[in-house]
């Protein structure tokens, strides 16, 4: 179940809308109906609140104003690239793995290994 600070990605008519962070789920005083408040993540960022039941709340499409409408919790991706180890005494970065390319923010030329 998606759950407050979960981001979420509403689906309209079938199709990926727009990402939000739900920020608040107060229960509405109908049974297992919620107060859904999402801080929508597009420029101008804004609040909006929904009242939904708990079941479209875990991802079960619903109806507004007869557009289908879909919310589904995001999952953070794995993570590709190692971490980046901070630089030891010689200034240089320990390479800690043997996939991946360690990218360096520092002016000058990349390290050629």
């Amino acid at each position: 179940m998606a759950t407050i600070n979960d981001i979420v990605l509403v689906y309209y008519e079938g199709e990926p809308f727009f990402f939000a962070r739900i920020e608040d789920i107060n229960p509405d005083h109908k049974k297992d109906w919620y107060h859904v408040k999402l801080l929508v993540l597009q420029v101008p960022v804004q609040t909006i609140t929904w009242i939904l039941r708990d079941a479209y709340i875990n991802g079960d499409e619903f109806t507004m104003e007869g557009k289908r409408v879909r919310l589904e919790k995001v999952e953070s991706p794995e993570e590709k690239m190692p971490v980046q180890q901070p630089p030891d005494d010689s200034g240089k970065t320990p390479d800690t793995s043997e996939k991946g390319t360690v990218i360096s923010f520092r002016p000058g030329k990349p390290e050629k290994k």
